[in-house]
């Protein structure tokens, strides 16, 4: 589990491909301190499993179906990405709840000074309200307003410094969750839902 607060902007030294999969090595200091063989950390809002952490950076191996469901296949060297170590227990959450377990890719449609606009596939927008959550390359976000087929959200200066977003740009793939809680609502009240037969 994780709050959608980046603990720091790490950086893709690797990305190697293994038969369908990827290798990916990031320089995140902060992250790989406190990262053990094992542990959760998500990295632009995807939770990967730690198979290495020393040095200074934290390895993962990223399978098929997260290339398939992110951005991440799309990573070089040289890359910035957000990370955030897994959430433990005692600590604050500070923004919401977010599982890592990202629902669909969107694209910046527009970004200035005042944040972000996003087209969203129509099966996530399904989700979002004003003033409501979303994980922006898992970053912790409110939702400023709706339009169409896309929604807008503001950046204050300090998640534009301190993550990804204050260098997007139109025409950027972003990963988006949407919040888990309105999916589980859909769910409990759809036409015919049968728990018992689930």
């Amino acid at each position: 589990m994780f709050t959608g607060i980046v603990r720091e902007l790490g950086s893709v030294e690797s990305v190697e491909e293994q038969g369908g999969a990827v290798r990916l090595r990031v320089r995140a200091p902060e992250a790989a301190e406190r990262t053990a063989v094992g542990d959760s950390v998500s990295v632009n809002g995807v939770c990967l499993t730690a198979v290495g952490a020393e040095n200074g950076a934290v390895e993962f191996d990223v399978v098929p179906e997260t290339l398939r469901r992110s951005s991440l296949g799309r990573l070089e060297p040289g890359a910035a990405v957000n990370v955030e170590p897994a959430l433990r227990a005692g600590e604050p959450l500070g923004g919401h709840l977010v599982q890592g377990h990202v629902d669909g890719v969107g694209h910046v449609v527009r970004a200035d000074d005042e944040g972000l606009e996003v087209a969203a596939p129509p099966e996530l927008l399904r989700y979002c309200v004003e003033k409501g959550s979303i994980a922006v390359e898992g970053v912790s976000l409110t939702i400023a307003a709706l339009r169409g087929e896309s929604f807008t959200v503001a950046l204050v200066p300090h998640t534009r410094a301190a993550t990804t977003l204050g260098a997007a740009a139109a025409g950027d793939e972003v990963n988006l969750e949407v919040d888990v809680i309105a999916k589980h609502v859909e769910r409990l009240v759809s036409p015919g839902y049968d728990p018992r037969s689930t």
